[in-house]
Order: C-alpha cells, then sequence, then structure tokens
C-alpha cells in the first residue's frame, strides 16, 4: 500500500486559485444578465423573433462545441498561455458585444465570446489539477471553482439589474473588461505554465468532426425543449451521432489524439462523469422552471427573483465546500449518494408548490436541489480530472465541462418540455370559445404566451393559466425525484470503489496509461 506525498500547495498556489476563479464566476454572470438586458436590447436592435434566439443561443452552442478542442489545445500550447489568450479575447469581444449596432453583429459577437468562453472553463480546472497535486488540496482547491460559476449565475440577475437602472443594455457586457485585466495582470504572477510533454500533431480533422458531432445535438436538445420532436430535431440527431462514431474510430488511428479515448478505460473517470451528466439533468431544467414560476406565478421582479436565488447558493457553496473535506474520511461514493437523496427530499418539496404562495417552499426545495449539486460538481469534477494523468487533464477538464453543459441543456429540454405538455393539456379547454387565434395560440402554448395575452382574455382567466403551469412544475419535479433517487443509489454502487480522499491506495491503482511527467515553468 502506498499513500499520497505530493507537495502542498501554499500561499502562491491559492492566490492563484482566486485569480483563476474568477474568469468562472464571470462565465456565469454573463449566462443570466442576459435574460434582463434582453428586453431592452430587443427594443433597441428590433431583432427577429429567430435572430433573438440566436443572440441567447449562440454563446452556449460555441462553449459546447469547443471545449473539447479548447481542453486538448491548451494540453499542447500551453495552458496558462490558452487562459491569456481566451481572457483577452473575451474582454474585447464583450466591448464589441456592448456596442453592437445590429443584431446580425450581436449575434456574431455572442458567438465569438462562446469560443473564447471555451477557453476559460478547461484552462482554469486544469491549471487548478496542476498547482494542487496534494490530492485533499486539490478536492478543496475544485470545490471552490466549482462553486464559482454558480456564484456567478446567482449574481447575475442582481448585478444586471442595478447596472440596467442606471446604465444602458450593453453596460451588462462590460462587466468581463475589469476582470480580464485582473486576469490578465496577476495570472502571470500567480499561475505556473504547463504544457504537455511530446503532444503530437494537432489534428484539425479531429476538431471538424468534434464540432459536427457536439453541435448538431445540442441543437436537437434545445430544438425538442421548444418545439417538441420534429423532423429538424431527428435529423440532427442522427447527424451529431453519426460524426461522433466518425471522431471516435478516428481517435483510436491517431498517435496524438484529440481526445484520448483510453481515458474511458478508467471506471472512477467513466463513473463520475455518468454522475455528473444524469444530475445535471434534473438541476437544469428545475432552475428554469423555479425561476419562470417566482417571475411569472408569484410576481417577484428579476431583481427580487434574483435575491431569492441567494439562499440555495449559499448551501451549494457549503456543500462544494463541505463534500471535499467530508470525503476525506468518507468515500466520495457515500458523500455524493447522501447529498443526492436530500436533492431528492427537495425535489419531492417542489411537488408542492401551489401557485401564488410558494416563494419559501421553492427556496427550500430548490436549496436542497443545490446541495446536491454543490457536492457532485466538486466530488464529480475531481474524481474527473484526479482520475487522469496530468499531460490529460486538459481533455479531462474539457469533459467534465462538456457532460455538464449536456446535462444541463437535457435538462431543459427533459423537464421543460413535460411541463409544458402538462400545462398544455391542463389548459385544453380552458380557453373560452371564439378567443382570436392571435390570442389562444400563445396563451395555450405555454405560461409566458398567456401572461401576454392576459389582457385580452377575461378576468380571473390567468390564475388558471397560473395553476396549470404550477402542475406542470409538480409533475417535472416528481420525475426529477424519482431520477435522483434512482441516481443515489448508483453513486453509491458505481463508485464504491473510490477510497477516501488522499488516504491509501492500491499499488496498482488502474490509470491511463501515459507519460506523468510534464513541463512546467
Amino acid at each position: 500500500m502506498s499513500t499520497t506525498t505530493a507537495g502542498r500547495a501554499g500561499a502562491r498556489e491559492w492566490g492563484g486559485l482566486a485569480v483563476l476563479s474568477l474568469p468562472t464566476v464571470l462565465l456565469g454572470l454573463d449566462v443570466t444578465v442576459l435574460y434582463l438586458a434582453l428586453p431592452s436590447l430587443a427594443e433597441d436592435l428590433r431583432p427577429s423573433g429567430t435572430e433573438e434566439l440566436w443572440i441567447m443561443d449562440a454563446y452556449g452552442f460555441l462553449i459546447a462545441g469547443f471545449l473539447i478542442t479548447m481542453g486538448t489545445l491548451g494540453d499542447r500550447i500551453g495552458r496558462r498561455r490558452l487562459l491569456l489568450l481566451g481572457a483577452a479575447a473575451f474582454g474585447v469581444v464583450s466591448v464589441l458585444a456592448a456596442y453592437s449596432t445590429s443584431a446580425e453583429m450581436l449575434i456574431a459577437a455572442r458567438a465569438a465570446l462562446g469560443i473564447a468562453g471555451a477557453t476559460l472553463m478547461p484552462s482554469t480546472l486544469a491549471l487548478i489539477s496542476n498547482m494542487f497535486s496534494d490530492e485533499r488540496q486539490r478536492s478543496l482547491a475544485i470545490g471552490v471553482w466549482a462553486t464559482s460559476f454558480a456564484l456567478g449565475m446567482a449574481l447575475g440577475p442582481v448585478v444586471g439589474g442595478a447596472m440596467l437602472d442606471h446604465f444602458w443594455w450593453g453596460s451588462a457586457f462590460l462587466l468581463a473588461v475589469p476582470v480580464a485585466v485582473v486576469l490578465l495582470v496577476a495570472a502571470p504572477l500567480l499561475i505556473p505554465e504547463y504544457r504537455a510533454p511530446h503532444s503530437g500533431r494537432f489534428d484539425l480533422l479531429s476538431v471538424v468532426l468534434s464540432l459536427v458531432a457536439i453541435l448538431p445535438v445540442i441543437y436537437a436538445v434545445k430544438q425538442f425543449a421548444k418545439d417538441g420532436l420534429g423532423l429538424a430535431t431527428v435529423a440532427a440527431t442522427v447527424v451529431g451521432v453519426v460524426f461522433a462514431v466518425v471522431f471516435v474510430k478516428r481517435q483510436g488511428k491517431l498517435a496524438s489524439p484529440l481526445l484520448d479515448m483510453r481515458l474511458f478505460t478508467n471506471r472512477t473517470f467513466s463513473a463520475a462523469l455518468s454522475v455528473l451528466l444524469i444530475g445535471l439533468v434534473g438541476v437544469g431544467g428545475s432552475m428554469l422552471l423555479i425561476t419562470q414560476q417566482l417571475q411569472l406565478v408569484e410576481g417577484l421582479p428579476p431583481v427580487e427573483a434574483g435575491l431569492w436565488m441567494g439562499p440555495p447558493a449559499m448551501l451549494m457553496f457549503l456543500a462544494a465546500i463541505g463534500a471535499p473535506l467530508v470525503s476525506r474520511r468518507v468515500p466520495p461514493g457515500i458523500v455524493v449518494a447522501a447529498t443526492l437523496t436530500l436533492s431528492m427530499v427537495g425535489y419531492v418539496l417542489l411537488t408542492q408548490v401551489d401557485a401564488g404562495d410558494g416563494v419559501a417552499l421553492m427556496v427550500i426545495g430548490f436549496g436542497l436541489v443545490y446541495l446536491g449539486l454543490g457536492a457532485i460538481a466538486a466530488l464529480g469534477t475531481d474524481l474527473v480530472v484526479g482520475a487522469a494523468p496530468p499531460e490529460k487533464a486538459g481533455s479531462a477538464s474539457a469533459m467534465s465541462e462538456t457532460v455538464q453543459e449536456l446535462g444541463l441543456a437535457l435538462g431543459v429540454a427533459i423537464l421543460g418540455s413535460l411541463a409544458t405538455a402538462v400545462y398544455r393539456n391542463r389548459i385544453d379547454g380552458e380557453i373560452p370559445a371564439g378567443t382570436p387565434s392571435d390570442v389562444a395560440e400563445p396563451a395555450g402554448d405555454s405560461l409566458a404566451g398567456a401572461a401576454s395575452s392576459a389582457q385580452r382574455m377575461p378576468e380571473g382567466w390567468f390564475e388558471t393559466a397560473k395553476e396549470a403551469a404550477t402542475s406542470g412544475l409538480n409533475t417535472a419535479m416528481l420525475v426529477a425525484a424519482v431520477c435522483t433517487l434512482v441516481l443515489a443509489l448508483l453513486s453509491a454502487v458505481v463508485l464504491r470503489h473510490v477510497g477516501v480522499i488522499g488516504g491509501q491506495k492500491p499499488d496498482a491503482e488502474e490509470s491511463v496509461p501515459a507519460e506523468r511527467a510534464g513541463s512546467q515553468v
């Protein structure tokens, strides 16, 4: 038997972690702040309905599509170098987005922000794995990192609302500029460079194949969430799956693949990715439905709704920090299973929410959901990164981020579509006969449509729509509760071989065959 004897991090490394948390907060902030800015920018730029959707989606599409590419690129050209290039690009493009003069210009800027953002997340996580070689310190550092994104998302409505009260819609994008400046100044002082030795040639064909595999699947998921199962959704899924198979086969033939498929032979790596993917499905769906419930049913303004999301964000923070500490004495599989069980209780509470008086219950229930998210985000990510050799940390980090992006998108698609189906079934027959089609169609399609049509409907009808939407929320949360309970049981099983963090390990522990030495500056 042997124990971990890696050197412990000092003040410089913990200062570097604070610097690396900044772009992660920024990426989370950039997700939610645009929801508040959308009405005013739509009034200024006059985008069409399709352009409005692309303004919202282009960022997420390109982040998801380029994560694997950028994670591997950082391994080869230097993770700190890629981080700095990405930060500089993010700052510059944010200025272009802020001063966009047309919808087309803003869409292009959002797409460029997505590509720049894809350089930041895997780079920050991979650099943390280099700076914190001690297992216990690394798990705690990843716990801090894991909360940063959620902190940014929670701050988005509050900070964005405050800025929009005083400035124009473009000011929301300018938040990135001071963060980029701090990162560019502090990173060379506090963060060491790392590049993988003997990384080989960068295969551009694999980059293209990965994009053609990932982007159609992400598009299909989002399209399913908006319009249900249709020809476009099926066609995009088929295209993505076909090119994914081609991509995987090509990686197996390359001496220096874009994504080393041998990573998946490590059962800890594969099991942790599965837990992250499935766990984020429930979180993505509940996040969408709860924010809609707070604003459209409870009638809270965005800033107040954002403030109510503060306590759940704090519980996620405590779980992400506390779970790695507890896992020093309790196996991570048990910790994940226990916190997911608490999340299941949260989902059950959300099944009891009533229309009009459910704010407190939603905050408590969603807080328990976020408690489980904090644990799986911290421990799952740590297990994924820790299972890979140092020179593959960028690829492993990118896979972790990719499955989380996919899980969130699937949650919106699956649980959002289920809630919408329940709403439409409940509201069917409630729309008065003779209602004009331009009023009846949006009112029967979604609660947002019902809100826009409420003034042209009979008095009290919108209360019926609220009750129908709440039934959709309750049903979706029941499904999430059952799935989360199953995931908790599976986590205890599939992660049972993982010992306590920093504890003794078998000398012949499974690993991906690769060079362990790296090049640090």
